[in-house]
């Protein structure tokens, strides 16, 4: 008989994650003193940061359906913050990459997969849907606390150099938290297929729910083709930068974190 609380090591993090995670620490050290090229210490940090959020938000789903009945979240190994276990690792981890990598934007990704038929309430549908996103919010909100606490006060520019004591680190993190606001944002949207859609799915009547799904399999599409609306980013933007900024992380400091992990396009 199978075990109900899935393998032994079903809750280790996997070597994989282990990975990331040191990834993370070292080029954010890098970035700290300034090692070697530093554009390109800003560029791990920011993609190794994100791509450990991307691993937080699908375990986060994984986790709460778990506990709302799913226990095979274990058997599949969601558990273990191993993102080559993902239904899509394509959408999960590859695009979303790329998408922060030319645009700077947190576009979320695919989720794990999820048996609902053994998730009872709508209300627990709809928690284990809103477990992604609640882990960007935290992600940002714990990125902010340094700069609520005056770190990075004296970033600036001088003679076209950035300047300011650990500079590339603070806007490197400061792109990192301006990356998990966009990922947010864009999670609570109602659009099908995506988190937000997801929370609100569980309380529409059956006619909405096929039509939900008949939309689920291009909302991905759909987000990034209205992003591309320049009239739009410029809006979408816009926000995310109030919203940065309110939370406490430097809005413009990010935008510059975003522009120098490009390290390619130096000149």
């Amino acid at each position: 008989m199978p075990s109900s609380v899935g393998p032994r090591n079903a809750f280790v993090p996997s070597p994989v994650f282990v990975g990331i995670v040191a990834l993370t620490a070292v080029s954010g050290w890098m970035a700290w003193t300034g090692f070697g090229n530093v554009r390109v210490d800003v560029f791990l940090f920011i993609v190794s940061g994100w791509l450990l959020s991307l691993c937080l938000h699908e375990y986060a789903h994984a986790a709460v359906a778990y506990a709302c009945g799913d226990r095979g979240v274990a058997e599949r190994g969601y558990l273990r913050l191993n993102p080559l276990k993902y239904t899509s690792p394509l959408l999960s981890i590859v695009l979303p990459i790329i998408a922060v990598v030319l645009g700077g934007i947190g576009l979320p990704g695919g989720a794990v997969w999820i048996d609902h038929s053994l998730v009872r309430t709508r209300a627990r549908e709809s928690l284990i849907s809103l477990a992604g996103p609640a882990t960007n919010v935290l992600f940002a909100l714990l990125i902010a606390v340094p700069f609520a606490l005056g770190a990075g006060q004296d970033l600036g520019f001088s003679g076209g150099e950035l300047v300011g004591e650990h500079a590339n680190f603070w806007i490197a993190l400061a792109a990192l938290g301006f990356l998990q606001v966009t990922a947010s944002v864009l999670n609570f949207l109602p659009v099908p297929g995506l988190d937000g859609g997801n929370i609100v799915r569980p309380w529409l009547n059956r006619e909405y729910q096929r039509a939900y799904d008949l939309f689920a399999p291009y909302g991905f599409i759909l987000l990034f083709v209205l992003l591309w609306q320049s009239k739009i980013n410029v809006w979408f933007f816009s926000f995310v930068g109030v919203l940065c900024d309110a939370i406490g992380i430097p809005d413009l400091a990010g935008r510059v974190g975003l522009e120098w992990m490009r390290f390619w396009a130096e000149t």
